[in-house]
C-alpha cells in the first residue's frame, strides 16, 4: 500500500470487480481507490477526520462506518472526484458501542454491521450484529447474534472475548468470514451465523488484519495495517477449486 494507506482499515469492490480496490484508513474522511501493483492512489473526500473503520459499496452507493456506529453514505459515482458534494450522515441508527465491520448485500439491499465492543454484549459469550435495509426511510436495525462459546470450542484465542474487525460473505457458499485483529482469528460461520471454523492467523503474515472482501470469482482478500517493519498491504487468496 502507498503511505496514505499505511493504516488501511477496510476494503471493498464495486459489484465484485477486483480491478479497482476501494479502501479507507482510520484517520481521514476519504475513500481511496487504487489498482493492483500501482502505488499511486486517488481519493474522494467525504468527511472530516475521524476514526473510520470499514466501508461497503451497495447498489451504486458507498457506505462508510465510523467506529462509534455513525454511517456516511454518498453516490458511488462521486468516488471518482476529489470532493464528495452529497454525503449523508446517519447518526444513532445503531446502539452505542464500538464497530469495525460492515457488509452490503446488493441482492437484498441490506447492510450488516457487527459490534466489536458493545455494552449489551458479553464478548466472552456472544456478540451482536445488526441488519437493516438501505432503502428504508427510517432504518430499523434487526439484531442477530454470534456465539463466542462456539468459537471458544474450536480455539483458545477468545479467552478475553471476541473482537471482530471485518466481515464479508462468500458469494458462492454464502458463508460469513469474520476477522479479528485482536484475536488474530478468521472465523467462518454458515449463512445463519452458526460457527463452522476458527482459524488462527500467523502474526508474521497478518500484522493487523482489519479489512476483508471477496471478489465476484470467490477470491478472498484481507488487508493489514502496517507496523514498524512492514507497509500496509492487501493479501489475495485464490478460490480453492473443488
Amino acid at each position: 500500500m502507498p503511505e496514505s494507506l499505511f493504516e488501511i482499515s477496510g476494503i471493498a469492490f464495486q459489484k465484485g470487480n477486483p480491478d479497482t480496490v476501494y479502501a479507507i484508513q482510520d484517520e481521514e474522511g476519504k475513500v481511496f481507490r487504487l489498482a493492483w501493483g500501482v502505488k499511486k492512489q486517488y481519493h474522494a473526500k467525504f468527511g472530516k477526520k475521524g476514526d473510520y473503520e470499514d466501508l461497503a459499496i451497495i447498489n451504486d452507493r458507498v457506505v462508510v462506518l465510523k467506529s462509534n456506529g455513525t454511517l456516511y453514505t454518498f453516490p458511488f459515482w462521486e468516488s471518482a472526484y476529489e470532493e464528495v458534494d452529497s454525503t449523508r450522515e446517519w447518526k444513532k441508527v445503531l446502539p452505542k458501542g464500538e464497530y469495525e465491520s460492515i457488509y452490503g448485500n446488493e441482492d437484498t439491499d441490506s447492510l450488516y454491521v457487527l459490534c466489536k465492543n458493545c455494552v449489551q454484549d458479553d464478548s466472552k459469550k456472544s456478540i451482536t450484529g445488526y441488519v437493516f435495509h438501505t432503502g428504508d426511510s427510517v432504518a430499523v436495525p434487526r439484531p442477530f447474534q454470534i456465539s463466542v462459546k462456539e468459537i471458544k470450542a474450536l480455539t483458545g484465542k477468545v479467552e478475553r472475548g471476541f473482537r471482530p474487525s471485518g466481515m464479508a460473505q462468500n458469494p458462492f457458499s454464502k458463508d460469513w468470514y469474520i476477522i479479528s485483529a485482536v484475536n488474530k482469528l478468521l472465523v467462518i460461520t454458515d449463512k445463519n451465523w452458526k460457527v463452522q471454523q476458527a482459524l488462527t492467523l500467523n502474526g508474521n503474515i497478518f500484522t493487523q488484519p482489519e479489512g476483508i472482501a471477496f471478489d465476484k470469482d470467490g477470491n478472498l482478500y484481507i488487508s493489514n495495517e502496517g507496523d514498524d517493519f512492514a507497509e500496509g498491504n492487501i493479501l489475495k487468496f485464490n478460490k480453492l477449486s473443488k
